[in-house]
């Protein structure tokens, strides 16, 4: 059954024993033109409205420690390296609940998991507004910001919810929305810190985490009023289980690992790094927050224009070139760092964020199109059209869900990568050479596998 703007059931007595709530959609087919233009596309848009707006706050509890660590003076007492981990936990946590939250959405529904996610958002904002105050211990801090990474687990049940309501002509688009919706938070949290540390000076953290009580709970409320379920979206455990089987599964991840791991990790770390890297040039943390933004809101907001770009050129090629312009900018800013050039450092880190994002969203078309032009072997093999469409999305979402959490683990690891770096050659140089060397690799891997010709390689990807 389908709804009538939008009256939902459930189609068998079976299905509605298993589901949990209400607003549950059975007869979903984004690729029926007819159903789409007089339907689908309405209640697609509704549902990605409301999704980005919980996955933009879930981003701001994921990231906040990025702009706490600024925060944490001298009356605090942790060195650099306490505080790169501070911003590398949170990381860690949210690339691992990926794969969960990814389970959620087939297990519990879109809409439903949304409201609870939205809600486990309460449990770092309060526990770092109750603990986070001078001669508090290190140890502390750090099992409170593991809690932070709830939010990262927003993205993976978010993208792969709205994946299942857009049609392949549009995916590309509506994933760099919803994902590039989802990226400002990291710039808004950090223009709320800037706010704060210019008002009220770094004795008042907590201030910024009490501005995001109120958006948690209407984040859920708006998720259980507007959104709705697909049916469409079940077994994505098992979807999980298929993909790990096909070689395109672990190649996408790595790439991702190169798009969107380079902008949470330099998200989470660029405050940090020019505190460390320019100590002369920023004496007071407002003054390294007040550029801090600037990157990661340019890579959000482009990230739909590099869904854009590939539903236009294709997902490998325009992936193939971002990889090598990523490359030249990480050379960039080890120029910058050698000859201690600030404006040269910032211009490099600027173009880093844009091509991150621009990567972010031409990956995250190419995981649909693998699985689409799969499918349309299957057909080729005899199987009915409506069910390979039906495996291509669902495949789709799982992987969607698989390499978010992957990805997401390159920004544990460029948190690292620095502060090792600043711990054995007091700057930035070694991480910068270890970006430039893993940018090459995605390129070439890229050309490799999806635009060399070759037998059984495959097309439109």
């Amino acid at each position: 059954m389908i709804m009538s703007d939008v009256n939902i059931t459930t189609s068998t007595t079976t299905a509605a024993r298993r589901r949990l709530g209400s607003r549950w959609i059975d007869d979903w087919r984004p690729e029926d033109g007819e159903f789409w233009n007089t339907i689908g596309r309405t209640v697609a848009r509704r549902n990605l409205i409301y999704s980005v707006f919980s996955e933009h706050i879930g981003f701001s509890v994921w990231s906040i420690w990025s702009v706490l660590v600024l925060f944490l003076g001298p009356n605090y007492g942790f060195d650099p390296a306490e505080k790169f981990l501070l911003t590398a936990a949170p990381t860690l946590v949210g690339g691992l609940l990926r794969l969960p939250y990814t389970f959620a959405v087939g297990k519990f529904g879109g809409r439903n998991w949304t409201i609870v996610s939205a809600l486990l958002l309460l449990v770092p904002s309060i526990m770092i507004a109750i603990v986070l105050k001078p001669g508090v211990s290190f140890s502390t801090l750090l099992i409170v910001s593991l809690f932070a990474g709830v939010g990262g687990g927003n993205f993976a049940s978010s993208m792969t919810n709205i994946n299942a309501f857009y049609p392949s002509r549009f995916k590309g688009w509506a994933l760099g929305v919803n994902a590039g919706g989802g990226n400002l938070r990291v710039p808004a949290v950090q223009l709320v810190g800037l706010l704060v540390l210019a008002t009220l000076g770094t004795q008042h953290p907590r201030a910024v985490v009490a501005s995001y009580l109120p958006l948690i709970i209407l984040a859920a409320i708006g998720a259980m009023v507007k959104m709705d379920n697909l049916s469409a979206n079940s077994n994505t455990r098992g979807a999980i289980r298929e993909v790990c089987r096909h070689s395109e599964t672990w190649i996408m991840s790595l790439l991702y690992i190169g798009t969107f791991g380079s902008f949470i990790g330099f998200g989470f770390a660029f405050g940090q790094v020019l505190l460390v890297q320019f100590p002369e040039q920023f004496p007071q943390p407002v003054r390294a927050a007040a550029l801090t933004f600037l990157g990661p809101l340019l890579g959000s907001l482009i990230r739909p224009f590099g869904g854009a770009l590939a539903d236009r050129f294709k997902g490998s090629v325009v992936t193939f070139f971002n990889f090598i312009a990523m490359a030249i900018g990480a050379l960039i800013v080890l120029t910058a760092s050698q000859i201690n050039s600030l404006p040269l450092f910032i211009l490099g880190f600027v173009m880093l964020f844009i091509l991150s994002g621009i990567g972010n969203g031409s990956t995250y078309k190419m995981i649909p199109a693998i699985f689409h032009a799969k499918a349309q072997l299957e057909v080729g093999a005899g199987l009915d059209l409506a069910e390979a469409d039906r495996r291509a999305t669902r495949r789709a979402g799982a992987l969607i869900g698989l390499a978010g959490a992957i990805g997401a683990l390159g920004g544990v690891m460029v948190n690292l990568a620095f502060r090792q770096s600043f711990l054995t050659l007091k700057n930035g140089d070694g991480a910068y050479i270890a970006f430039i060397a893993f940018y090459a690799v995605c390129c070439l891997v890229t050309w490799v596998v999806f635009m060399r010709q070759r037998p059984g390689r495959l097309l439109g990807v």
